[in-house]
């Protein structure tokens, strides 16, 4: 079930957090980061947070915010983290599609991710899946914890009928 994520919900969701911003893999976020920061970022400053559960676990978490202001204030960004135990479930699918109605309340006519790590191959291969083309390549614009300097993709779906 997704809901918009509370202050609880946060807590719980926090391990997940932590490990991905520590494996440095995925995410361009300071491993450092404290609990304060992480919040503000994941659910203070976008549109709408929202949170996977299954019973009482939270598996994952998104966040919708606009790409950019003014005259492409009709584009949004998405981030989506899952819990280790979750991947492979349909988790992140699950949240995509839901992201793209939410996109769609909020307004948004597309949505833009704009530094997909290259080496994540199952969230390249995910997005694509679900209408997402890579529009554009970042060389070596992410210093991954294993494989060094790696390109980044930005994908781009227009979600507007």
């Amino acid at each position: 079930m997704l809901r918009e994520i509370t202050p609880a919900d946060f807590d719980a969701f926090w391990p997940t957090f932590v490990a991905v911003i520590e494996a440095q893999e995925t995410y361009a976020f300071d491993a450092d980061m404290t609990k304060d920061q992480a919040f503000e970022l994941w659910c203070q400053l976008p549109a709408k947070t929202y949170v996977f559960v299954e019973g009482d676990k939270v598996l994952g978490s998104y966040y919708i915010k606009a790409n950019a202001k003014g005259p492409s204030r009709h584009i949004c960004n998405c981030g989506y983290m899952v819990a280790s135990e979750a991947r492979g479930k349909g988790v992140a699918r699950q949240m995509c599609a839901h992201s793209q109605k939410v996109a769609l309340q909020l307004g948004f006519d597309a949505m833009q991710f704009n530094c997909v790590v290259s080496t994540n191959e199952i969230a390249v291969n995910l997005w694509k899946t679900m209408g997402y083309d890579i529009v554009g390549t970042l060389p070596k614009a992410y210093n991954h914890r294993r494989f060094g300097l790696v390109d980044c993709f930005v994908m781009y779906k227009w979600l507007a009928q």
